[in-house]
């Protein structure tokens, strides 16, 4: 059964981590009572240990060979003949179970649940899948905030936060880091074209003076009328 890993915090203060059978009960209200003595673990493992040899004989026998048919056997069967046999008359008579959860109530209880960390990027990643959180108008769940993956048998998935549910969309995956780094690499590597031999920048700093010092002037001086031969 999954265990829910304890936070730091819960190890400090020596709570012991609640497995998802545990939360569901938490869910439905019901307390379990742990057999912390030899004497009453012994009692449980007995018991466990009849109905596992006694039902799967029995079973056997039937020619029960699927899930549908197990159950109907118990129900109809199994279950009646154990009761008779074993029940006892309670102490008193009035009947203290609260009544059954409905089908909505109980498909909210009856599910998974995982803590997770959002990405700086709202990318949440979980079972080796990648979620995109969508941006929220209330109450939108912060980057690093932690939110809750709910998952169902039948495969539906809803991401909480703070107990509310966010809109998600499943993404293909993040860019591998090593992708990223070979392309920073190829970009590096690539040289800027080298100029050519006679290029100015190939000259050394006296020729690129000469070549840009400027070549003789022609002075002509003009002369009057009767200057003239």
């Amino acid at each position: 059964m999954y265990v829910r890993e304890a936070s730091s915090k819960e190890q400090l203060q020596g709570v012991v981590p609640v497995t998802q059978f545990g939360q569901m009960c938490q869910r439905l209200g019901i307390r379990i009572i742990a057999a912390n003595s030899p004497q009453a673990k012994g009692r449980v493992e007995r018991n466990h240990g009849t109905h596992q040899d006694r039902l799967v004989k029995k079973m056997r026998l039937k020619k029960i060979k699927t899930h549908a048919e197990a159950n109907l056997f118990l129900e109809k069967e199994y279950l009646p003949e154990h009761n008779r046999r074993f029940r006892r008359n309670p102490a008193q008579p009035e009947d203290y179970h609260r009544a059954a959860p409905r089908a909505a109530e109980l498909d909210d209880v009856f599910h998974l649940e995982t803590a997770r960390i959002l990405g700086n990027d709202w990318v949440v990643r979980h079972d080796n899948r990648y979620f995109q959180v969508q941006a929220q108008a209330r109450n939108y769940a912060p980057a690093k905030g932690k939110v809750t993956m709910c998952e169902w048998e039948d495969g539906r998935l809803q991401i909480r936060y703070r107990g509310r549910a966010v809109s998600w969309e499943e993404i293909a995956g993040l860019v591998p880091a090593e992708a990223v780094r070979t392309s920073e690499a190829k970009a590096q590597k690539q040289k800027p074209p080298t100029p050519k031999a006679e290029h100015p920048w190939r000259q050394a700093y006296r020729k690129m003076r000469a070549w840009s010092k400027p070549g003789p002037v022609l002075l002509i001086h003009e002369t009057s009328s009767g200057d003239r031969p």
